[in-house]
């Protein structure tokens, strides 16, 4: 017989695993499917801030407020994943006469005193109105070209950690979770939604599950999950890309003006820095997303105005995701309103049992996830008070300092304050066994300082089936050496199945966030291109991975 659900939720990106949890703490037998790993999709790919937004204050003000209010929300219940990224908006002389410059200036003074009163809803700083002198005296390298700046504060987080511990904590409150589980089919008899079959992708067994409420948040993937229930769902999915460079090559977030207008940002983003983001249509494949030399060069011809030595960053590798943006029809990519929708198909179709939603933003998924969740208690006839937004994320209570955890472990200071962003309160339960296997505090990853021993709790505690699971846990191989030290022993700890093939899935992958840099004349290649054949040597030379 198979198992039967209230509710069963597709998708493991921040809209999925925050439906999974708020079903699971009203109390809804809850089964959450991810085909791949929570946040390999577009809440990876994303930018890494839970923002406002200021550039749809003015177009669509509703979602700025929604996405505020729900970060002051994240912070509070996931205070370990979030650290706060200070924006400084330049403006510069260009060709216009400088009176004109000093007036647009303090046009964009009033329009930053305007968000505000949206930001410290977020537990923003309000803005700063700074000198050319003040602005060089905070980023030397802003370009000289400027009549001033105005600062503005966001908050950073760690993206696929957050759906991680949603997807943990619904687990806690009762849920059934499954990463690398595809759905092949739904089960639809007549005009009602019954279930579907799923696949489990790491053991090929397929299993049949039942549910009062299918829910569809696959994010791009939404019109394609629609249509295996003879449903039609119309987005306009947009493409937006990043460049990773080494290290963090500014102290705090600058602000810059693409070709075309569009406001692009450099992004000093934990360990590294983050260029980005592009904006344009989609019409491929989700699944494969590549990265062309043009995209990498219109990041950074629009930054080299603001900052005009972007071209001297080693950039190491790319993101790349697709927005599940709503359709619009008329209006330029970066015009599409960020708003959300959940399709009610027994109102729109006549199709009972199914929900999908789409659209949205990262920093408002908590507040999305509510209101998805409201609709399933509606339908279900079972209506429950949200308590996500006062329940904090496993770790995110009684958080203990570094200092507490370097003494009692013997750690590095360092080593303890960037567990502790990951793990939080849980960091002593991440260290304990090292007090019986202290080999285990030996540092795997030293671009950014993982250990034995939370390489071997995310595989025992996290659901960590692969490599790629593992860089999604702890910033394995995200770092200047991409993986050259530190998948081979954690790889010894992950223990596959088969660890050649792991091995060689996981560099394809990365491959393909890389491939396009080597080519690019634009990019400060040559130590990335020493960089690859460094990996080549180790392991196609060594592990003759070319003949596999």
């Amino acid at each position: 017989m198979p198992e039967s659900f209230d509710v069963i939720v597709v998708g493991g990106g921040c809209n999925g695993t925050g439906i999974a949890r708020d079903c699971a703490m009203r109390g809804f037998k809850t089964l959450l499917l991810e085909k791949n790993d929570f946040a390999a999709g577009t809440t990876g790919a994303s930018s890494g801030m839970i923002h406002g937004g200021p550039r749809y204050l003015l177009s669509d003000p509703k979602t700025t407020k929604l996405s505020s209010q729900d970060a002051g929300y994240i912070r509070k219940i996931a205070p370990h994943l979030c650290f706060r990224i200070p924006f400084l908006y330049p403006v510069t002389k260009g060709k216009k006469n400088f009176i004109k410059q000093r007036i647009r200036l303090s046009l964009v003074e009033t329009f930053f005193q305007a968000y505000d009163s949206y930001s410290k809803l977020k537990g923003g700083k309000p803005h700063t109105r700074l000198s050319k002198e003040e602005t060089w005296e905070l980023e030397p390298c802003v370009s000289k070209e400027i009549v001033g700046s105005v600062t503005f504060d966001e908050w950073g987080i760690d993206t696929e950690r957050l759906c991680l511990l949603n997807a943990l904590d619904a687990q806690k409150h009762g849920a059934t979770i499954r990463n690398h589980t595809e759905v092949t089919k739904i089960i639809r008899e007549g005009d009602v939604v019954i279930g579907l079959t799923a696949r489990d992708c790491m053991l090929g067994d397929e299993s049949e599950y039942r549910s009062s409420i299918l829910f569809n948040a696959t994010g791009p993937w939404t019109p394609r999950f629609a249509a295996m229930a003879d449903l039609q769902i119309k987005l306009r999915p947009s493409k937006g890309i990043h460049l990773i460079l080494d290290r963090r090559i500014t102290n705090v977030a600058v602000v810059s003006q693409c070709i075309d207008g569009r406001e692009i940002f450099i992004n000093p983003h934990e360990n590294f820095t983050l260029l980005g983001t592009t904006d344009d249509d989609f019409y491929g494949d989700p699944d494969n997303i590549s990265v062309t030399e043009d995209e990498v060069e219109y990041l950074l011809q629009g930054m080299e105005k603001t900052y005009p030595e972007i071209r001297k960053a080693r950039v190491i590798s790319t993101t790349r995701g697709v927005r599940p943006t709503l359709f619009g029809d008329g209006v330029y990519e970066s015009a599409l309103s960020r708003d959300h929708r959940i399709f009610d198909h027994e109102k729109e179709d006549g199709v009972k049992g199914i929900l999908s939603m789409a659209g949205g933003k990262l920093a408002a998924y908590r507040q999305m996830a509510e209101e998805a969740t409201d609709k399933i208690c509606e339908k279900l006839n079972h209506w429950s008070a949200c308590s996500t937004h006062l329940v904090p994320l496993p770790g995110g209570e009684n958080l203990p300092t570094p200092d507490t955890i370097s003494k009692e472990f013997d750690l590095h200071p360092y080593v303890a304050e960037r567990l502790l962003t990951r793990h939080g309160a849980l960091t002593s339960t991440v260290l304990t066994p090292t007090k019986e296997r202290p080999e285990e505090k030996r540092i795997l990853c030293p671009c950014e300082p993982i250990t034995a021993a939370e390489i071997r709790y995310a595989v025992e505690e996290e659901m960590a089936k692969t490599l790629g699971d593992l860089q999604r846990r702890t910033s394995l191989a995200k770092g200047p050496c991409q993986g050259s030290q530190c998948l081979l022993p954690s790889l010894e700890i992950l223990n596959p199945h088969d660890p050649i093939r792991e091995l060689k899935n996981f560099l394809e992958e990365s491959w393909k966030a890389r491939s396009t840099l080597l080519c690019c004349k634009s990019t400060a290649s040559q130590p990335l291109l020493a960089q690859e054949e460094m990996l080549q040597m180790i392991y196609k030379g060594v592990l003759d991975l070319g003949n596999q």
